[in-house]
C-alpha cells in the first residue's frame, strides 16, 4: 500500500493513540505526521492526548539534525496535542532551522511563561530579541533566566553586553540631538502643527514629536503616523526606547509597502498599540482572543504590542497594507471584496516575513479542507468576511494565495493598477475578467494547483 493511500485512510477518522507509539516504534516518521496531521486534540479525551504528544516529540527530537521540516511539523503536532517543556523547545529549535522566527518566538515565549524554572527558554527568547535589537524586551527576558539554571551564566553575560550597548546608543543619540540644536536652530526642531476637526494636535512634518492626549494615552505623531499608547509604568528612558522601537517598524512598513506594492499611504494614520490586557478592556476577550491586530476607522490597532516581536511586525504590516488599499482603492477598502483585501494583506505580510507561502502545517490543513471539498473559495468570500468562515487562517492563506496567482500572472505594477480601477462601475469579477482573464473559478483552480505543489 502506498503512502498517499494510508494518508487518505488515515486522515479519514481520528487515528488511536496507540497508532502513534507503534510508528514512532518503527521510526515511521513521515506515516506518524500524515496519521495525525489533520487529527484535533478535542476529539481524544484529555487524558490520552500525551500518548500522541510524546511519539511526536520523539519523532521531532529524532529529525531535527537531518530533516528539520518534517521535524517542524512532528513540533508543531505535538505542542497542539500537549504543550511540554520538550515539545515547544523542539519546535523552537526546528522553527530557526527552517526560518520561521515568529513560530520559534511564538513558541519560546509560551515555554517562558508555562515553564518559568526552565532557563532555555529566556536564553534562547533573549538571543532572538538581541538579534532584532530590541534590547530592552531582551534584558528583561534575560533576567528571567533563573539564578540556578545552567544557562544562568550565559544570560548574565548576554545582559552585560547589552546594557554596555544600550548606554553607548543613548550617548550616540543625545550627541546627535545636540549638533542637530545646535545647527538647526531650537526653535527649527519643533514640529509643525496642524489642528484636526477633532480638535487634536496633528503633526505636520516627518520629524516625531511626543505628547499626553486627553485620554491618557502618550501620542508621537509626523506627518505620516500618530502613534498612541499608555504608559504601563514605563519610565522615561523606556518610553524612548519603547517609541524608538514602535517608529522604526511603522517606518519599516511604509517603505516594504512602498517599495513593494508601488504605493504606500499618503495620509496621517493612527495606531494604537494596547498590551494584551489593554485590548481585551477595549474590544471585547471573544475579539481580543481571535485577531491580533486589525484596521478600522482609520486606525491600526494592535493587540499584545507591549513587546514588539517579529510576529508583531508582521501583523504590522498586514494592517498598513489594509490601511494603503483604504487609500489606493477609489472606492476605499470596503470597495474590494473581503477575500482580496485581506489577501492581499496576507500576501504581503508572507513577502516581508520572507515566506513564498502558508506553513507546512496550515499548507496541510488546506490540503486536507481541499480533498473534503470544503476549501473557502473566492466567491463564497467576496462578500463574507475570511475571518467569518470555519477556519479563518486557512481562508486568510486561501486569498492569499490566489492573488499571488494575479502577481504570477502580470506582477505587482499590474496589480496596483488593477486596485486603482476598482470603482464600483463594474463588478469585481467582470473586472478581474477582462484585466486579468481570470474568474473566481478559475483562482479557486489556481489555489488547488498550488496547493498540490505541480
Amino acid at each position: 500500500m502506498n503512502t498517499p493511500l494510508i494518508a487518505l485512510l488515515l486522515l479519514a477518522a481520528a487515528p488511536p493513540p496507540q497508532k502513534a507509539k507503534e510508528l514512532a516504534a518503527q521510526k515511521q516518521w513521515e506515516e506518524l505526521y500524515l496519521a495525525y496531521a489533520a487529527a484535533s486534540p478535542s476529539d481524544y479525551p484529555e487524558a490520552e492526548r500525551p500518548t500522541v504528544a510524546a511519539p511526536l516529540l520523539k519523532g521531532c527530537e529524532a529529525l531535527l539534525a537531518e530533516d528539520a521540516v518534517m521535524a517542524y511539523s512532528l513540533g508543531e503536532r505535538a505542542v497542539a496535542f500537549q504543550e511540554t517543556a520538550g515539545a515547544l523547545r523542539c519546535l523552537a529549535k526546528s522553527a530557526l532551522k527552517t526560518d520561521q522566527r515568529a513560530s520559534a518566538e511564538e513558541a519560546l515565549r509560551k515555554g517562558l511563561e508555562h515553564f518559568p524554572k526552565d532557563g532555555a527558554f529566556g536564553l534562547e527568547l533573549g538571543r532572538l530579541l538581541l538579534q532584532d535589537e530590541d534590547t530592552t524586551a531582551a534584558i528583561a527576558t534575560l533576567e528571567k533566566v533563573p539564578a540556578k539554571a545552567k544557562e544562568a551564566k550565559e544570560a548574565r553575560k548576554l545582559i552585560q553586553n547589552a546594557r554596555a550597548k544600550v548606554a553607548e546608543a543613548g550617548a550616540a543619540r543625545g550627541e546627535v540631538e545636540r549638533l542637530e540644536r545646535r545647527l538647526n536652530g531650537e526653535e527649527d526642531t519643533r514640529t509643525a502643527k496642524g489642528t484636526q476637526g477633532d480638535g487634536e494636535v496633528r503633526s505636520a512634518s516627518l520629524s516625531y514629536e511626543s505628547s499626553v492626549g486627553k485620554d491618557g494615552m502618550r501620542v508621537r505623531s509626523n506627518r505620516r503616523f500618530a502613534i498612541r499608547y499608555f504608559n504601563s509604568d514605563r519610565d522615561f528612558g523606556q518610553r524612548a526606547e519603547y517609541e524608538g522601537q514602535v517608529v522604526a517598524a511603522l517606518e519599516e512598513a511604509f517603505d516594504f509597502t512602498l517599495q513593494t506594492l508601488g504605493r504606500a499611504r499618503e495620509r496621517q494614520l493612527d495606531v494604537v498599540l494596547y498590551t494584551r490586557d489593554e485590548f481585551r478592556t477595549h474590544m471585547g476577550a471573544t475579539f481580543a482572543a481571535r485577531v491580533a491586530g486589525l484596521y478600522v476607522d482609520n486606525a491600526i490597532r494592535m493587540n499584545d504590542a507591549a513587546q514588539l516581536t517579529a510576529g508583531t511586525k508582521g501583523t504590522l504590516v498586514h494592517e498598513y497594507v489594509h490601511a494603503a488599499l483604504d487609500e489606493i482603492c477609489p472606492k476605499g477598502g470596503i470597495g474590494l471584496p473581503r477575500w482580496f483585501n485581506e489577501g492581499t494583506a496576507s500576501y504581503l505580510e508572507w513577502r516581508y516575513m520572507k515566506q513564498d507561502g502558508p506553513p507546512r502545517g496550515l499548507r496541510d490543513r488546506m490540503r486536507s479542507a481541499a480533498k473534503q471539498g470544503v476549501l473557502p473559495q473566492m466567491g463564497q468570500m467576496n462578500s463574507r468576511a475570511p475571518m467569518s468562515m470555519n477556519d479563518p487562517e486557512v481562508a486568510y492563506a486561501a486569498s492569499a494565495l490566489a492573488v499571488q496567482e494575479l502577481v504570477r500572472l502580470g506582477g505587482m505594477e499590474k496589480l496596483l493598477g488593477f486596485i486603482q480601477s476598482v470603482d464600483g462601475a463594474v463588478s469585481f469579477e467582470a473586472l478581474l475578467q477582462s484585466t486579468y482573464q481570470r474568474d473566481f473559478e478559475a483562482l479557486d483552480k489556481a489555489v488547488l494547483t498550488a496547493l498540490s505543489g505541480r
